[in-house]
């Protein structure tokens, strides 16, 4: 099932992620409504920062967005700034995260939890926000997503869910 449909631009394929992905949990599936453009897809996050510091209404899908912005402090002087925002680049061969991806590979792990998709998958996150706190939990997951989505994207298979399940287990 192909769950995204995102036109490739400079974060995308740093990371690997291509627009054909059929992997559950896509991080950019929650954001695609937004934009298939780079500066679109950014500005969604920058808007979403100035609603929550102005406390204006949002939407539900910026709700979600609001709250994974506010666990990760670190990217509000970049989210307040567009300008700065929208063009950065975040190069992974200079070991800096990418906070775009980062925080929509949270949204990725909150569909999955909340879909059970993977099955068994909401049971995990529920023991690991309940053991570690809800964002320490979704890091840990990322960890074990973030691989697997690149080894999936490199061959272009679907997400190996075994090996991420086993993974997940691990942690609790």
């Amino acid at each position: 099932m192909k769950i995204c449909q995102f036109t490739l631009d400079d974060d995308l394929k740093r990371y690997n992620f291509s627009h054909n992905s059929n992997i559950i949990g896509n991080p950019l599936r929650i954001l695609s409504m937004y934009s298939q453009d780079r500066s679109q897809f950014r500005q969604a996050f920058c808007d979403v920062y100035t609603k929550l510091h102005n406390k204006t209404f949002m939407d539900p899908l910026e709700l979600q967005l609001a709250r994974v912005i506010e666990i990760h402090p670190e990217y509000h002087t970049l989210l307040a700034d567009p300008e700065t925002a929208l063009d950065k680049d975040f190069p992974a061969e200079a070991g800096q995260t990418n906070p775009f991806m980062h925080m929509s590979m949270h949204l990725a792990i909150r569909e999955q939890a909340a879909t059970d998709r993977p099955s068994g998958i909401q049971a995990i996150h529920q023991k690991l926000v309940r053991k570690l706190g809800e964002s320490e939990a979704e890091h840990q997951m990322i960890d074990c997503l973030a691989p697997l989505l690149w080894a999936a994207q490199h061959s272009k298979t679907p997400l190996n869910e075994s090996l991420y399940r086993s993974c997940l287990y691990k942690l609790i």
